[in-house]
C-alpha cells in the first residue's frame, strides 16, 4: 500500500512540472502502478480478492503512445515488478521486466471526456534467474490484450484504468509443467500526459483541434476560434474587406453602395445616381457605352472613340466635326475628315497610283513624260515615245527581227561542247547591240540537237549551249531578267536525222523576241 501511495505522489509531482499540452498533440506518456496475478501450474489467482497486502505482487509501468488515426493508437509499455502465486502445490515468486508493443482501438473519438478502449499486441518478459526452475530467463508474450478507460482531467492530463492479459509461451515458469501455458493479469491505474508539436496548419496560433477556420491565410489576425477578424461585422473578414471600417455587402467585398447600382461607393463616379458597373456607376442615356458625364453627344448614340458622337463614314472624325462626311471606308483623312491629296492633282492618295507626283486622271494620277499614254511608272522607255503594247517602248523594226533570226542560225559550238566558236562571238555582239537599242524587248534563246547520242545527254547539252549564249549576252550588259534560255535536246527536228545534212540543220539555236 505504501508503494502505491508513493507512486501516486510521484505522478502528481510530474503533473505539476510538466509543460501544458493540448489534446491535439500526438504523443502521450503514461505512468501507471498496480498489481499482477498469475495462472500456472501452482494455481490460478485471477480476480481473487482475499489476499492480504503482503501477498500482493506490485508493478509499475511507463508507456509511450502515438496517435495514428481518430480511433487508433500504437504504444510501447515497459513494466517492472513481481509476479507469483501460492497454493497447496507450492509457492512461486519472481521479479520481472516486461516490454510490450500494443495497438489500441479507442471506441470514442479524441474529443470525448471518457474514452474506453481495447488493445492487442505482444512482447517479452525477462524474469529473475532461477536455475532450479528454468535456465531460460525470457518468456515471449503472444498475444497480450485487454481493455481500459482514459478519463480527461484537463487538456493535458488524463486518468487511466487498464486490465491487461498476457499469454506466455512457457508452461512451467513456476516449476510445474501443465498442458496450458502460463498467463498473467496486470491491473493498473495511472496518469497520461500529452506532448508533441502542436498541429496548426494555417499558423494562426490556434491549434487545428480548436480552429473553426483551419484554412486562414498566413499572417491574418484571428479571434479565439481561429477565424479572421471582422471589425464592422458585415460578414467580410477584414483581410478581404475593401472597406474594413464601414459595413457593406459581401458581393462588394464589404463596401457600401448608396445608389444600389452594384458599384461600391468608393469606386462609383456617380455615387448618388444609379448607373452601370461598366461605366463606374454612371448612367448612359443613349446606350453607346459612354457615360453621360463624358458624352459629347449624350442624346445621340455614338462610339467610344468619338467620345459618344456618331461617325457615319468611320474615318475617325465625328460627324459634328467632319467636313467630308461621305469619305470612303478606309481612306486616311485630315483633321477636318477629308482624304489626303499630297500632290494636289485632284486624286486622293488612296486612288492615286503616284500620290507624290501630279498626273492626269486618265493615268490615275501618274505623269507621262513622253506622252505615249503609258505612265512613267509602267513605261520601260519613259523618255522615248512608244506604244502601250510594248510597255511604252517603240516597236522593234522588221529588219531587226529578221536580223536576230539570222544571227540565231549563225551561232555555232565546238563538237559535243557548249563552248561557243570564235565566229559566233561577232554575231552575238551584234545581237547585244540590237537588244540595247530596244530595251523593252526580251529574248528567248532555244537550243536543239540532232538525235545522235542519248536523249538525256542531248537535253543537257542543248541546255548548256543556251546558257552559254545567255551568259555571253549578260557579259555585254544585257539584264538577266530579259533573257530566257531553254534547251529542248533532240525534240522538234526541222530535218531528217538520218542524213548528215539533216542532222546539221537540227543542231541549231533559235532566237525570238517578246515584250
Amino acid at each position: 500500500m505504501r508503494k502505491i501511495i508513493l507512486l501516486s505522489c510521484i505522478c502528481m509531482a510530474f503533473t505539476l512540472i510538466t509543460n501544458a499540452q493540448t489534446e491535439d498533440k500526438k504523443w502521450s506518456i503514461g505512468l501507471n502502478a498496480g498489481v499482477s496475478q498469475s495462472n500456472g501450474g501452482i494455481g490460478n489467482d485471477f480476480y481473487k480478492t482475499n489476499l492480504s497486502l503482503n501477498d500482493l505482487n506490485y508493478l509499475g509501468s511507463v508507456s509511450l503512445s502515438r496517435y495514428l488515426t481518430t480511433h487508433f493508437d500504437v504504444s510501447i509499455t515497459a513494466s517492472k515488478g513481481k509476479v507469483g502465486n501460492k497454493s497447496d502445490k507450492g509457492t512461486f515468486s519472481s521479479g520481472f521486466t516486461a516490454a510490450l508493443l500494443d495497438f489500441r482501438f479507442n471506441i470514442m473519438g479524441p474529443k470525448s471526456f471518457i474514452r474506453p478502449y481495447i488493445f492487442i499486441g505482444g512482447g517479452a518478459v525477462l524474469f529473475d534467474k532461477n536455475l532450479a526452475i528454468s535456465d531460460k530467463s525470457v518468456d515471449y508474450i503472444a498475444p497480450d490484450g485487454g481493455v481500459g478507460i482514459n478519463v480527461r482531467l484537463s487538456p493535458y492530463v488524463g486518468f487511466n484504468i487498464q486490465e491487461a492479459y498476457l499469454y506466455s509461451n512457457n508452461s512451467k515458469r513456476d516449476g510445474i509443467n501443465t498442458t496450458s501455458n502460463d498467463a498473467y493479469l496486470f491491473h493498473t491505474v495511472g496518469l497520461t500526459f500529452n506532448f508533441g508539436k502542436k498541429k496548426d496548419a494555417d499558423n494562426d496560433g490556434i491549434s487545428d483541434y480548436k480552429d473553426k477556420c483551419p484554412n486562414t491565410p498566413s499572417g491574418v489576425m484571428v479571434d479565439k476560434n481561429g477565424c479572421p477578424l471582422d471589425k464592422d461585422n458585415d460578414g467580410v473578414a477584414d483581410y478581404l474587406d475593401a472597406c474594413p471600417d464601414m459595413a457593406g455587402t459581401i458581393t462588394l467585398k464589404g463596401c457600401p453602395d448608396k445608389d444600389g447600382d452594384g458599384v461600391a461607393d468608393k469606386d462609383d463616379r456617380c455615387p448618388d445616381v444609379a448607373g452601370l458597373a461598366a461605366l463606374q456607376g454612371c448612367p448612359d442615356r443613349d446606350g453607346d457605352g459612354i457615360a453621360d458625364i463624358d458624352d459629347r453627344c449624350p442624346d445621340i448614340r455614338g462610339t467610344v472613340g468619338m467620345k459618344g458622337c456618331p461617325d457615319t463614314d468611320a474615318d475617325g472624325v465625328a460627324d459634328i466635326d467632319d467636313q467630308c462626311p461621305n469619305t470612303k471606308l478606309g481612306y486616311k483623312v485630315d483633321a477636318k475628315g477629308c482624304p489626303f491629296d499630297n500632290d494636289n492633282d485632284g486624286i486622293v492618295n488612296e486612288e492615286d497610283r503616284c500620290p507624290s507626283q501630279a498626273g492626269p486622271t486618265s493615268l490615275k494620277g501618274c505623269p507621262d513624260t513622253d506622252g505615249d499614254g503609258v505612265a512613267d511608272i509602267d513605261d520601260r522607255c519613259p523618255t522615248i515615245k512608244g506604244t502601250i503594247k510594248n510597255k511604252g517602248c517603240p516597236e522593234i523594226s522588221r529588219e531587226s527581227i529578221k536580223r536576230i533570226t539570222e544571227i540565231g542560225s549563225k551561232v555555232f559550238f565546238e563538237n559535243n561542247s557548249d563552248k561557243l566558236k570564235v565566229a559566233s562571238l561577232v554575231q552575238l555582239d551584234e545581237l547585244a547591240s540590237i537588244l540595247h537599242k530596244y530595251e523593252a524587248a526580251n529574248l528567248i534563246i532555244e537550243g536543239y540537237t540532232d538525235s545522235k547520242g542519248s536523249a538525256e545527254m542531248n537535253l543537257t547539252l542543248s541546255q548548256k549551249r543556251t546558257e552559254s549564249v545567255k551568259t555571253y549576252l549578260m557579259g555585254k550588259g544585257i539584264m538577266e531578267s530579259r533573257l530566257t534560255a531553254t534547251g529542248f535536246g533532240e525534240a522538234t527536228p526541222i530535218s531528217d536525222n538520218k542524213t548528215s545534212i539533216g542532222r546539221a540543220k537540227n543542231r541549231r539555236v533559235e532566237l525570238k523576241t517578246s515584250y
